[in-house]
């Protein structure tokens, strides 16, 4: 019986929206569907590398780069809107030649806002039914809902109560199109591994935020004495090591490297983005929150999780060896017993 073709499409906006993705690729390939790979940039060359046996195709980039200075994060996202809506337009363009060229029976989209076709079951996952943008969140809330109803159904990686990892984020009191809570996704397993690390840092996301971030860190962590790892998430054809005194520095690693290195380390720095935070919540992982200058998302997060006592954070340009102190008296993620019922979800797909 031939299998159906399902075409995974993550946004290229850091790495987390690609690897996130994984486990749902590994679960269409569990359940009998032939998975194929849409997006562009890093987010592609990681799947790539992750499932070279799988057909891939690129999209239309987004190209996002972030202000130097926070304070102008929002008003450069407005100045880029003309031509992201303009991607958008040339997504769908794209997509409609790809589902009469491949044989497309489904769309999983992951933020790719023009990633749906009313010939197939669309689906865009996010866990922003509230967008953040400080005074103007109802409008960017508002633009978020007109494109996000165009699809079937809207998957959210989060649990429906409050227990839950987005807050406000992803929980709306109504929302135009059906939802379902899928329980966070994590392409990671924790294992009991003896610590090796005393310190892992993760970087990503657009730059130049994430090269800022990067020459902080390495300065930062030079003189230190424990041993630190340095993930830079630049995604490259080779896999580059340097060894800096007591640091170890990658330019990326694969899923399972990574995997390995998070559940051997002690505490891990990282941005507040939303997919390490379900990594760090699956690995039950201490860790260390820096957001992204200006992200109104990953401030609130950030802000959140502190609130709540279990992840201290601080500003990118507060932060000191001294801020570490505070790792102890605070908890830390855990997020166990709780699976995706990935052959409901798939369900969308079987009347196609």
């Amino acid at each position: 019986m031939k299998k159906k073709r399902i075409l995974v499409a993550p946004l290229n906006w850091g790495l987390g929206h690609a690897t996130r993705c994984i486990p749902i690729i590994n679960a269409l390939l569990a359940h009998g569907f032939l998975p194929v790979i849409a997006s562009d940039g890093d987010a592609l060359l990681l799947l790539k590398k992750e499932f070279p046996n799988l057909s891939t195709i690129e999209l239309p980039s987004y190209n996002v780069t972030y202000a130097k200075n926070g304070r102008f994060f929002k008003w450069k996202l407005l100045k880029d809107s003309p031509r992201i809506l303009k991607i958008i337009k040339a997504e769908r363009k794209a997509i409609k030649a790809i589902i009469e060229n491949n044989a497309i029976s489904g769309i999983i989209s992951d933020n790719r806002l023009g990633v749906y076709n009313k010939k197939v079951p669309s689906v865009i996952i996010t866990h922003q039914l509230n967008v953040l943008s400080g005074s103007t969140t109802w409008f960017s809330t508002k633009i978020n809902d007109e494109f996000i109803k165009k699809f079937n159904v809207c998957w959210i990686p989060d649990c429906e109560g409050d227990m839950n990892l987005s807050g406000k984020l992803g929980h709306a009191d109504t929302f135009d199109i059906p939802t379902k809570y899928m329980g966070p996704l994590s392409r990671f397993e924790s294992k009991p591994l003896s610590i090796v690390h005393d310190v892992l840092v993760l970087l990503s996301g657009p730059e130049p935020q994430r090269t800022l971030l990067e020459e902080k860190l390495l300065a930062t962590f030079k003189d230190y004495n424990g041993k630190v790892v340095v993930v830079k998430g630049i995604v490259e054809k080779e896999q580059v090591i340097q060894v800096m005194g007591t640091m170890t520095v990658y330019n990326f690693m694969t899923s399972a490297l990574l995997e390995k290195t998070i559940n051997e380390s002690a505490l891990i720095i990282s941005r507040s983005g939303y997919t390490t935070l379900m990594d760090l919540a699956k690995l039950n992982k201490k860790a260390f929150f820096i957001p992204t200058p200006g992200q109104f998302e990953q401030e609130y997060l950030a802000k959140r999780f502190t609130e709540l006592e279990l992840i201290p954070s601080c500003q990118q340009d507060e932060f000191t060896l001294d801020k570490l102190a505070a790792v102890n008296d605070f908890k830390g993620l855990k997020c166990t017993g709780i699976k995706t019922d990935f052959k409901d979800l798939f369900s969308l797909f079987e009347g196609e």
